[in-house]
């Protein structure tokens, strides 16, 4: 099916106070920065944090020397560690601060650099945008506007144009431009097996080479400019060379997780109606094989009795998981990889397309109704993901970036394939999972590959707290320099534990908010400068002008919570959901008329740094509070005996609903009313009375997809006891832990 848009030096100072109030100051060469205390004046946020900088020790407080991290993180070896407020009230008042020497040589070292940039961002984004997309190849400049929109349903159809009439091609801008830039001999892509001594790399030359070769062959067999393709691949090298191949040639990618169920897989091929689907045989993830081969044979089944035929299977032949004998064929359909795109020529001529022609596909799953199709165009995302990769990671040229999300989400979209390799930036890819063999597998990488960006997801990092600290300190990690956040609001122990004990305390976190749907990072750190909260996304980015709204979409001022929109515009954001433009506008811009609805709620503090606080939908009404859940699961998590939590709303006869907790323990922390009771006061003196769990579950793990998203509608389906009502648990990494949930369910 054809796919066009149309829119109408020296060791810093450590100072430890004691329970009495008295301070000492120390020197500690590992702590590479400085926490301190938030002023309580209600200046502006540069004066305060401007203040913040120059205060003397005397005024910190919350603060005591300890051997172990807060809230249970865990015991910290050969480290001196400042130990903030254990409440979930003056966390926000603690503020991180980068060391001088990241600051002095990051591309943005300071909060007024930032808010000069920001400020021009949104003045003149015509200018700022224009300066920077000038530095990417254009076969055409775009014409004399660099922005068209309309995001009020109230002056007709809602229309996002970035760049219109500008000419390019992402691929050719991702590797050709690099390679005549003398990058040619540059790693492009490390990648590491499901197993410890299975590897691979590519150097760009290598990678372009590889890209047009397959380019080449759907060029053959008739694959042509606006013509869908699903890719149903795992982690490997030939998943993002099929997506840079794609859009070589003007075709639209549609990378589906190779982790969705041959239903799931049906409905999208049947959306799209792909001219071909790219898989393999099979892959390994940990010590169990998955055979992706069958579940695409499945779900081509299911598309065909629904009217959808699909031509070719181009199958990757992956060895190290089973042999093409064990691997059921269609003659006539079915095509080995290997035994085809090899024999093509290592070159092949850019299709050149318009800004605003469409790039990918990606299906973003809710818990009712069909999967929604969120197209992205090329060249406004090209020059956002590009951007936001370069300044919130404060990408160097000599750094190696691992991203461990799979490209099956947005994250491997823009921050394995598009954003890192338009920046000319190395790549690990990992075909296995984080904790296979044993939970020291990812530091194991940082060391081999000397990663100094790692960027992963709360749910992994808390995953890994439940282990032995030996995992991580029996590596070195020394090659860290920036450690990243995305997918959930991360609770302040887990980012106490990631920055202290896996960054040493020298690496900044990028908390990044963002969403499938905004393309790229809105809402982040920028490492050198600004100080951070833990569990704060900070400050917004270039171009984004958030807005918090209450019930009736007003925007409240100053320190506040409600629902977080975005007013105008940015260069990453999609432009429709795939032939249903009147669910686009439905669900996105009539909610508050006038903004962008991200569906998420948000807290300003005084200062102005933005907290996420999760999904509006993932808000318990109890008793007329609105509490969040991502609030209560920190609470829950801040106890030193649980290791993660999540929360659901349940009906409740008198309180309308009622809060249900899954927890998690620490290994080797056995089940007990007395801890059961510990963790609900714990939420009650955190948070208060009101939010305190009606329910504490027992969770030996949570169910959550590859990537480590939770699926929170089974969690409320369990709690509900509707359990004929589970649906699809395919996509979960252990389908095992619904089994294990059910039994605990009256323990």
């Amino acid at each position: 099916m054809k796919i066009a848009y149309s829119s109408s030096s020296s060791p810093p100072l450590l100072a430890v106070v004691s329970s009495s109030g008295s301070s000492d100051l120390k020197t500690s060469g590992s702590l590479g920065s400085r926490i301190l205390p938030a002023t309580q004046s209600r200046s502006s946020p540069l004066d305060n944090l401007l203040r913040c900088k120059t205060m003397s020790s005397n005024h910190l407080r919350h603060v005591e020397s300890m051997s172990l991290l807060p809230s249970g993180a865990g015991k910290i070896s050969q480290l001196n560690a400042v130990v903030l407020g254990e409440s979930i009230a003056s966390e926000e008042n603690d503020l991180v601060f980068p060391s001088k020497e990241f600051s002095s040589q990051a591309l943005v070292s300071s909060p007024q650099q930032y808010m000069e940039m920001h400020k021009r961002s949104m003045e003149d984004p015509a200018g700022f945008w224009g300066d920077i997309a000038s530095e990417f190849y254009w076969k055409q400049k775009w014409g004399d506007q660099v922005v068209s929109e309309n995001l009020d349903v109230r002056k007709g159809p809602i229309q996002i144009e970035w760049f219109k009439g500008g000419i390019t091609n992402i691929c050719y801008n991702c590797l050709d431009r690099n390679v005549e830039a003398g990058l040619g001999d540059k790693t492009a892509m490390y990648w590491e097996g499901n197993e410890r001594d299975v590897d691979a790399s590519l150097t760009y030359s290598e990678l372009l080479q590889q890209v047009c070769q397959l380019a080449n062959y759907l060029k053959d067999v008739g694959v042509k400019k606006g013509d869908a393709v699903v890719i149903y691949l795992p982690m490997l090298v030939e998943l993002p060379i099929a997506m840079l191949a794609c859009a070589r040639i003007g075709a639209v990618h549609s990378v589906v997780f190779a982790g969705f169920s041959a239903d799931s897989l049906a409905q999208r091929i049947i959306d799209c109606k792909p001219k071909l689907i790219l898989t393999c045989n099979a892959v390994k993830r940990g010590p169990k094989t998955i055979n992706l081969k069958a579940i695409v044979d499945a779900a081509l089944d299911i598309s065909s009795k629904d009217g959808v035929s699909v031509d070719i299977c181009l199958t990757y032949d992956n060895s190290s998981a089973t042999t093409r004998e064990d691997t059921k064929w269609q003659n006539g359909r079915d095509v080995w990889w290997q035994d085809v795109v090899p024999k093509y020529p290592t070159s092949c001529e850019v299709e050149w397309v318009d800004a605003e022609d469409p790039l990918f596909l990606l299906y973003t799953s809710g818990s009712t109704g069909k999967p929604k199709g969120v197209l992205h165009t090329t060249g406004g995302y090209m020059v956002y993901t590009a951007t936001t990769f370069k300044y919130a990671f404060d990408y160097k040229p000599t750094d190696v970036y691992w991203c461990t999300a799979d490209c099956g989400w947005i994250t491997g979209h823009s921050y394995v394939t598009y954003g890192p390799m338009l920046n000319g930036a190395t790549v690990v890819v990992f075909e296995g999972t984080p904790n296979y063999p044993d939970s020291g597998r990812c530091w194991e990488i940082v060391d081999k590959y000397k990663i100094s960006i790692f960027y992963t997801a709360p749910t992994l990092v808390r995953s890994l707290m439940r282990d032995d600290d030996k995992f991580v300190t029996n590596h070195s990690r020394k090659s860290l320099r920036v450690l990243g956040s995305v997918g959930e609001p991360i609770n302040p122990s887990a980012w106490r534990w990631f920055f202290n004990l896996v960054g040493d305390s020298r690496c900044p976190i990028s908390d990044t908010w963002w969403q499938t749907e905004t393309g790229g990072f809105m809402i982040t750190p920028l490492p050198g400068a600004w100080p951070q909260k833990p569990g704060s996304a900070t400050f917004p980015f270039f171009g984004v002008q958030p807005v918090i709204v209450d019930e009736k979409g007003n925007e409240i001022e100053g320190e506040c919570s409600g629902y977080l929109c975005v007013k105008g515009s940015w260069p990453g954001a999609f432009r429709t959901l795939f032939g249903d433009h009147e669910r686009y506008e439905t669900t996105y811009f009539k909610p508050f008329a006038g903004y962008y609805f991200s569906g998420d709620g948000c807290s300003r503090d005084k200062d102005g740094y933005y907290w996420l606080t999760g999904r509006v939908d993932d808000v318990i009404n109890v008793s007329g509070h609105r509490i969040g859940t991502a609030e209560v699961e920190s609470a829950l998590a801040s106890h030193p005996q649980c290791a993660e939590a999540a929360v659901v709303g349940v009906e409740h006869e008198v309180k309308g609903q009622g809060i249900y907790a899954f927890v998690t323990l620490v290994e080797g922390v056995p089940y007990s009313e007395e801890l059961r009771k510990s963790l609900i006061i714990m939420v009650r003196n955190q948070i208060g009375a009101f939010a305190a769990p009606d329910r504490v579950h027992w969770a030996p793990g949570l169910p959550k997809t590859r990537s480590g998203k939770i699926m929170r509608r089974i969690l409320r389906k369990i709690a509900s006891r509707q359990l004929e009502e589970l649906g699809d648990i395919s996509t979960l990494a252990d389908p095992s832990v619904v089994d294990q949930l059910i039994a605990l369910a009256d323990v």
